[in-house]
């Protein structure tokens, strides 16, 4: 029997002759970048040929960069998704915007203090983000929100929110307290593979009572974390 999921593959999609589908990929499997964290099983589809994930998502961040780009596990990724780090800023604050420091080194020192510490960009754990959607430096976006086609996100966005527009703005959220609470106690993307095998029928649901159970089950027995 095939593995439930395989963190190990480059393209983790097997198409009905058994070929494997080019465009959607492992994130962790096709990045090795010291400036980027990825989660197992998040993936990335783009339908355009690409070279370098690592530039086709975050093209502004470069290694050494004072900022880091986060992703948990379990994340959808869909075409044109794009994380604008901290490196691609401007000085707002002064009189011109423009970046002299990159094209003359000698004006480094002006601009230390402005980009010395850059504001890392944190993504949760099973995060949709829709098709053309912008995540701006420095947003944390929470475990199960979902971010729709073509957003640009420049705040941080709360767990289990869905959030749209340019500039994003919620929409509404994805489930009640008590529920979103329950999600965040189970933790789901941390439980060991067969045990998310096992509770995959409570989590293709709207079941209540099977949430409850499942956080019982492995959140609140003896053995749990």
């Amino acid at each position: 029997m095939p593995d439930f999921l395989d963190a190990s593959l480059r393209h983790p999609i097997r198409l009905p002759d058994g070929t494997s589908y080019p465009n959607t990929v492992w994130l962790a499997q096709v990045i090795d970048h010291p400036n980027m964290r990825i989660g197992d099983f998040t993936y990335y589809n783009d339908f355009d040929p690409v070279d370098d994930y690592a530039a086709r998502i975050a093209p502004y961040l470069h290694p050494g960069a004072p900022e880091t780009l986060i992703i948990g596990k379990f994340g959808q990724f869909a075409h044109g998704t794009r994380f604008i780090t901290s490196s691609a800023d401007h000085p707002k604050r002064w009189f011109s915007a423009y970046p002299f420091a990159v094209f003359n080194h000698d004006c480094m020192d002006l601009y230390a203090e402005e980009f010395g510490t850059g504001r890392d960009t944190v993504i949760g754990n099973d995060v949709w983000i829709g098709h053309n959607a912008m995540i701006l430096p420095g947003v944390t976006v929470g475990d199960g929100a979902i971010i729709g086609a073509g957003a640009v996100v420049r705040r941080d966005v709360d767990p289990y929110m869905v959030m749209g527009g340019n500039p994003a703005e919620p929409i509404r959220r994805r489930f009640s307290q008590q529920v979103t609470a329950l999600l965040l106690r189970l933790r789901w993307w941390d439980l060991e593979l067969d045990q998310i095998r096992a509770i995959l029928p409570v989590l293709a649901s709207a079941d209540v009572v099977g949430l409850q159970d499942a956080v019982a089950r492995y959140r609140e027995g003896p053995n749990s974390p």
